[in-house]
């Protein structure tokens, strides 16, 4: 499966959740995203999108606001804590995203991803609990991640 993983804000391009998804066969493609500069990092993930064709954007916090505002295409969206709130115009999403959060997140509230969803007219089931904080780099989910992504 062909990923364009989208990071978070101040991290970098192959951290932990892009590498376990290389790790389990995915190619991932994981650009660098501007920290500064919020248009040109949805610019740089549009490029990316439109070159690799990815199957999956997995964007986690920032990165999944980045996501959420790309032409994503037919892509499934596995979005990771996002920050959509706090960077970017979408305030929805297309049907069969799912986004993964941990009640426990200090950084960006649950409630703003079970607000995402309402917006959108998802199913709650859209939303999945898990982890134990914002990073989502425990082996649960980490785990969780890899099966809404798809086989490899």
């Amino acid at each position: 499966m062909r990923i364009l993983f989208l990071h978070g804000w101040t991290s970098v391009p192959g951290g932990v959740k892009p590498t376990f998804l290389k790790d389990h066969g995915h190619t991932v493609f994981n650009p660098k995203l501007s920290d500064e500069d919020f248009e040109q990092a949805v610019h740089t993930a549009q490029e990316e999108f439109d070159k690799h064709q990815p199957q999956v954007v997995v964007g986690s916090s920032r990165g999944g606001a980045v996501a959420m505002n790309i032409d994503s295409g037919n892509a499934k969206l596995v979005l990771l804590c996002p920050a959509w709130k706090r960077w970017g115009t979408a305030t929805t999403v297309k049907p069969g995203m799912v986004i993964l959060h941990s009640r426990a997140d200090d950084v960006i509230p649950f409630g703003d991803s079970e607000e995402l969803v309402s917006n959108s007219g998802l199913p709650a089931s859209a939303l999945i609990e898990v982890g134990n904080d914002h990073r989502l780099a425990d082996p649960e989910p980490l785990e969780r991640m890899l099966k809404e992504c798809g086989p490899s």
